[in-house]
């Protein structure tokens, strides 16, 4: 990073740290100004692991001014940003816009509405996210639906439902309540019934094609007009299933000619041959279309509010029309655009994924080269901070991009003080491989902290009578000397370091080079990370942790542990520097 690109980073980084701190009234926080700072400067990406510690200290120079300093000098870079905050409502502290017409119900009640098709990646994280922090906003209730009436092309996973029901909790959220669509479609039955009677629906069996050709000219099926009895008869048979698959379908009678042909006469139940995965649905052959199997769900549940897709209006618009028939009030509907997620190699897909998975690309759903949810939690990362990062993005309608190091930044704020530090020497090219060497000399162990805030925590003991190993890009040449964290400088001689002080100024004030290191017999490790896994030697007191403990392997990042083995090889999975 140039000298002119972290001005850049430092110049933007204060006009957000600003932002926030005189929005919330409160200190700006390094993981809350990751967020629009990346969005709105998309070259800053490739430098997502260094903008961190560049701009920390900004906010801290920001932290350490008053509310009066904070708002002028917010005035001087961003006078229209001020502007626009002081036009808000002086109580507003919160990233998400207000929900529309909130005081026209007693209870604010909305849905996530998975397909259960698989596990959830990163991406589906953020409708529990935004929805969850509105329930906590407005002390609402949070409504999980399993939108599973399709068998055939979006075929449910039976593994899928808990673990999206485990995502959520992850996330921090709980739902109210909990239905699986395919258990309710009797209801939908008994309301196509009701759409019949009322002359709002009829049984078509044109072949695909030739409706198509016909609505696009608006030009009226020809069992548009039959019967109601009839219209009965033979939907009791589509439920009987006595028609195949693409036989016979029930249409929503809509306007013919209406200028959007997608809102013309739209399918609400098809007949499907592959049986539903779930036993207790495998015996339904006729299954509604998701916009009425959703749109009568959204009513009988007491849904006030959904959050959709903005390429999903002419949803809301079809739904209308069947509300329309039953005389039903529409729920209030916020468009959003959607989200895309920087630093992933794979496609953010559910099927993609699986893919790849199947063709063993991937070890699993939570292998951390996997942009999913499970990959995260395995991770170590928790989910209070990717929930922050998505609830920063707001609801606007133009598409967004999630900048990972948002949720890294975020993270970091949340463990940082709590994780202990350790030693790990990667045997990789791309740092040189390992090199072991004898120390000439010297004290028998090093001695650094377990957290150098916290000197209160001790000291780890790392021996060095077995030698030291280091990677090969932090060797110095022969004569040159470097510095062993937690243990000394020493010189590079006749490929042993011998020990020559703990003189601190050498690293001060003659540039000598501080580097992590660790017993060349330390226990051996295994560190999975999104660019494929890492082995290498650690000090020996990370056996003394335990699956799920996080640990700061320093110069390097934060890391998970998975699994310790103290006769074979641990295996750690890495977060993020």
């Amino acid at each position: 990073m140039d000298d002119a690109l972290r001005q850049r980073i430092e110049e933007a980084a204060e006009t957000n740290a600003l932002l926030n701190a005189v929005k919330h009234d409160s200190e700006a926080q390094v993981g809350a100004i990751m967020g629009p700072l990346m969005g709105e400067n998309p070259k800053f990406r490739e430098y997502g692991d260094e903008i961190p510690g560049v701009i920390a200290p900004v906010v801290d120079r920001v932290n350490g001014m008053d509310a009066e300093e904070r708002r002028e000098r917010l005035s001087e870079l961003a006078p229209e940003k001020l502007e626009e905050l002081e036009a808000e409502d002086e109580g507003e502290d919160h990233p998400l816009p207000d929900l529309p017409n909130v005081e026209e119900y007693d209870t604010v009640r909305m849905r996530v509405a998975p397909n259960p098709n698989g596990p959830w990646h990163v991406g589906h994280a953020r409708m529990a996210a935004v929805i969850g922090t509105y329930k906590e906003r407005y002390d609402g209730e949070f409504v999980c639906r399993f939108d599973d009436t399709d068998p055939e092309t979006k075929r449910p996973d039976l593994d899928a439902y808990d673990q999206i029901l485990d995502a959520i909790d992850y996330l921090g959220f709980e739902p109210d309540d909990v239905f699986k669509a395919s258990d309710r479609v009797e209801t939908y039955y008994d309301y196509a019934r009701d759409l019949i009677d009322a002359e709002g629906a009829y049984t078509c069996s044109c072949p695909q094609g030739e409706f198509s050709d016909m609505k696009n000219s608006g030009e009226a099926c020809p069992h548009r007009e039959k019967d109601v009895a009839t219209v009965h008869e033979e939907f009791d048979a589509m439920v009987d299933g006595e028609y195949d698959s693409g036989e016979m379908v029930l249409r929503v009678r809509t306007d013919i000619t209406h200028k959007n042909p997608a809102l013309r006469d739209f399918v609400a139940f098809r007949m499907i041959d592959t049986p539903h995965p779930r036993e207790a649905a495998a015996d339904y052959r006729c299954w509604p279309m998701l916009d009425f199997q959703s749109g009568v769900d959204d009513h009988l549940l007491g849904i006030t509010h959904i959050i959709r897709g903005i390429d999903l209006q002419d949803s809301a618009k079809r739904q209308q029309f069947v509300y329309d028939y039953f005389g039903w009030e529409y729920p209030e509907v916020v468009h959003w655009g959607h989200v895309q997620v920087d630093a992933y190699d794979v496609q953010m897909s559910t099927s993609t994924i699986a893919e790849l998975i199947a063709e063993g690309e991937l070890d699993g759903w939570d292998d951390p080269r996997a942009p999913t949810v499970a990959s995260l939690e395995r991770r170590g990362i928790r989910g209070e901070a990717l929930v922050d990062a998505m609830v920063e993005l707001g609801t606007s309608t133009s598409n967004v991009d999630l900048a990972m190091s948002s949720v890294y930044a975020n993270n970091r704020e949340l463990i940082d003080d709590d994780t202990d530090r350790a030693f790990f020497v990667r045997d990789s090219e791309d740092h040189g491989g390992l090199v072991e060497r004898q120390i000439v000399g010297g004290p028998d162990a090093g001695e650094p902290p377990y957290h150098p805030d916290h000197e209160d925590r001790g000291r780890r003991e790392i021996p060095v009578a077995a030698g030291v190993a280091v990677e090969g890009d932090d060797l110095p040449g022969h004569g040159e000397r470097v510095w062993l964290k937690g243990y000394g400088c020493v010189r590079h001689t006749r490929d042993a370091f011998e020990y020559v002080g703990d003189d601190i100024s050498a690293v001060r004030e003659e540039g000598v080079d501080v580097v992590h290191w660790a017993p060349a017999d330390g226990p051996e490790l295994r560190l999975r990370t999104m660019d494929g896994d890492v082995t290498g030697v650690a000090e020996p007191g990370v056996l003394d942790y335990e699956a799920d403990e996080m640990l700061q392997f320093e110069r390097i990042g934060f890391a998970r542990i998975d699994d310790i083995a103290p006769e074979g090889e641990s295996v750690a999975y890495f977060a993020h520097p």
